[in-house]
């Protein structure tokens, strides 16, 4: 069947591969419908890796998907052909020991999709455990869908925070994880949320958000406009979410005494952290890595309408031009915030 291949280092093609995996017992077998063009698999397009994962073959893209159930393993229950799904693209094994502690994220041996040397969903179709799909509601499309996965970052970044209502965060970033991370903040209790950066289109968009203030910090300070819409004090949550190695010497400048601050953003290199800083304020640091039980917060949350992600959606294109997609998505224009690819 047709999937989008990664051939190597910036050579990408639309051929035929074999399905991946075998259906199971506690397997679905899933036509795939929309899949999201995330920052890491155009990173492995023009860089060919991210760390220490490195395309050494051929791989197919993609870990943001929904898409419609066909086929149901003897012991799934609760699921039919025809149902649509959103899909959790990390299979962890269930008897480590992250696991049994219920960090199944953070488990070593998972398979992640198009996390080398582990294929990816932009394929017609996936078997995929029934464990991690999940039923959209009527009400909840397939692109909806296939928004899950990086709203699920940031609802992590929120449950990290331990947000109380009325606090006030900054998210630092307007990419598609620090908007997501915004809007769950607010979710999650926030009276206000800053967030900065220097791309006017993506800081309209977060703007758009009830409570979501943007700060353009080629215009303003954005510690003098945090500090005075607090009388001084500092937020209560900060939210790194840009990666950038400017931003961590001085993130922690943004939080109150006793606030919170959450590293979501990874830079590709080590980073300097004023610690002394951080300690006279007494911080607390938290990170996020991926998720872990969040799928169906963040599908309810889509579903009760109290965050529209498809505003977020900047341009679907058809499976037969996934590669004119990557090449959109490489652009890094400021207009665009998230890149789907359709069936």
């Amino acid at each position: 069947m047709q999937a989008l291949v990664l051939e190597k280092q910036g050579v990408l093609a639309i051929r035929d591969m074999p399905l991946q995996g075998a259906m199971g017992p506690d397997s679905l077998r899933i036509k795939v419908g929309n899949v999201g063009v995330c920052g890491s698999d155009v990173h492995y397009y023009t860089h060919g890796r991210i760390g220490s994962h490195v395309v050494k073959q051929p791989m197919i893209l993609g870990h943001e998907a929904a898409g419609e159930v066909l086929e149901v393993g003897r012991n799934v229950k609760g699921m039919k052909p025809g149902d649509r799904v959103c899909l959790e693209p990390g299979i962890p094994n269930p008897r480590s020991r992250a696991s049994k502690l219920g960090l199944y994220n953070l488990d070593p041996e998972v398979f992640f999709w198009a996390t080398p040397p582990d294929h990816g969903c932009l394929i017609e179709e996936v078997v995929h455990p029934a464990d991690y799909a999940y039923k959209l509601p009527d009400n909840v499309s397939l692109a909806e869908g296939a928004m899950v996965e990086p709203l699920a970052i940031g609802i992590q970044a929120a449950k990290k925070a331990r947000i109380a209502p009325g606090d006030v965060a900054v998210v630092i970033g307007a990419g598609t994880i620090g908007i997501m991370s915004a809007i769950s903040a607010m979710a999650g209790g926030c009276s206000r949320v800053f967030i900065i950066d220097c791309k006017k289109e993506k800081l309209d968009i977060a703007g758009g958000y009830g409570g979501v203030t943007p700060i353009n910090f080629e215009k303003a300070d954005p510690l003098d406009v945090v500090l005075n819409a607090t009388d001084g004090w500092g937020a209560e949550v900060v939210i790194e979410a840009s990666g950038s190695p400017a931003v961590y010497p001085g993130f922690s400048q943004y939080a109150c005494p006793g606030g919170k601050v959450v590293l979501v953003g990874i830079p590709i290199d080590p980073v300097p952290f004023d610690i002394s800083h951080i300690q006279t304020k007494e911080l607390d640091i938290a990170s996020v890595f991926r998720y872990a039980n969040i799928y169906p917060r963040a599908v309810n949350l889509i579903a009760s309408g109290k965050l529209d992600v498809k505003r977020l959606i900047s341009k679907i294109f058809p499976f037969s031009k996934a590669v004119e997609a990557f090449k959109l998505a490489e652009e890094n224009r400021p207009d665009i915030v998230k890149i789907q690819i359709e069936f």
